[in-house]
């Protein structure tokens, strides 16, 4: 028997999502901790993966004619939880992975990692996704935030996305529809829910292709700190400035609140480091309280405000 969730603010029982829906996989009180690369965050009232598109239009239609507050999740990659978790829904696509490849075109579904779709463009001979050979976060993820690296963002060669609305109505857009710019995209403005994308690229030389994976490959794996939990990068680049040096210059690197710390290996990067001995393991209230930190000495010392690039939601916990 499923024990009764409800909404803060309606008295809503969640649990009767599965009385609608008996064919969807839904979690209540879902520890979220269990999906985000940090290892941290509190829990989801409800959890829920559509399989497919038809499924996940439903159930957007569902949520909003039952005011039911909705979080799109992605793979929670690039993502903070707070630790007093996410009173309303969220939606993961871990479920929507399919991909085809048509010539210069892939089409991927929103839940399908960017770093799938970049090894299938370079298995197919095509050339443009190569900067994403080392991106874990989902399709839609990618699309929410212009994913990039090592020089390239995914603005540069998504030819449509397909959306659900947040009426559960589905629309598509072109890439000049999605105003893409630096860490941005049209798509945080409206709670749509990507569940498909076009990606255009061009036919390359196979040679070249590997050797720029392998390239890029080499560095992620020696400059990043892929032996921990981590949300990736954590700050946006400020301008005229490198972030990862202004943290190392101002002595950051190693320091450490509760369970989490500045990468000594990046200095961009803040790492659950005990959660490898799950003995005090970080906390989502940890990250937080380091950026602050890192945000106030930076500023003092360089007069340059850090914006975080990882995405920070849910609510603040009730205690310690």
């Amino acid at each position: 028997m499923v024990k009764r969730i409800t909404n803060k603010e309606n008295n809503m029982d969640y649990t009767v999502f599965s009385t609608e829906f008996p064919d969807v996989k839904v979690f209540y009180n879902e520890p979220l901790k269990n999906y985000t690369f940090t290892k941290t965050g509190g829990h989801a009232a409800i959890l829920i993966f559509p399989k497919d598109k038809k499924e996940a239009s439903a159930v957007m239609h569902w949520l909003r004619e039952n005011d039911i507050p909705t979080t799109i999740l992605g793979n929670a990659s690039n993502v903070i939880i707070k630790d007093g978790g996410i009173s309303g829904a969220v939606i993961m696509l871990n479920d929507m992975s399919h991909l085809t490849v048509s010539d210069t075109q892939i089409v991927a579904e929103g839940g399908l990692a960017l770093i799938d779709v970049s090894k299938a463009a370079a298995e197919n001979g095509l050339t443009g996704l190569e900067f994403a050979c080392g991106i874990p976060g989902s399709v839609g993820g990618a699309i929410f935030m212009n994913a990039g690296a090592y020089g390239g963002e995914v603005s540069e060669v998504v030819e449509y996305v397909e959306v659900i609305t947040p009426d559960g109505e589905f629309k598509t857009y072109t890439n000049e529809d999605l105003d893409f710019s630096y860490r941005h995209s049209h798509v945080q403005k409206t709670g749509d829910l990507v569940i498909e994308v076009g990606f255009r690229l061009t036919k390359g030389v196979q040679e070249e292709i590997d050797q720029k994976v392998a390239k890029l490959t080499h560095l992620r794996q020696s400059k990043q700190p892929l032996e921990y939990p981590s949300c990736g990068s954590v700050f946006k680049r400020p301008e005229g400035h490198f972030t990862g040096k202004l943290i190392q210059d101002a002595g950051l690197q190693g320091h450490q609140i509760g369970g989490v710390q500045v990468s000594k290996k990046h200095a961009g990067f803040i790492v659950n480091i005990d959660n490898a001995t799950a003995i005090d393991n970080g906390t989502a209230t940890d990250y937080m309280d380091l950026i602050r930190y890192v945000q106030k000495v930076i500023l003092e010392k360089n007069g340059v405000a850090l914006e975080p690039e990882v995405r920070i939601i849910g609510e603040e916990p009730t205690s310690k």
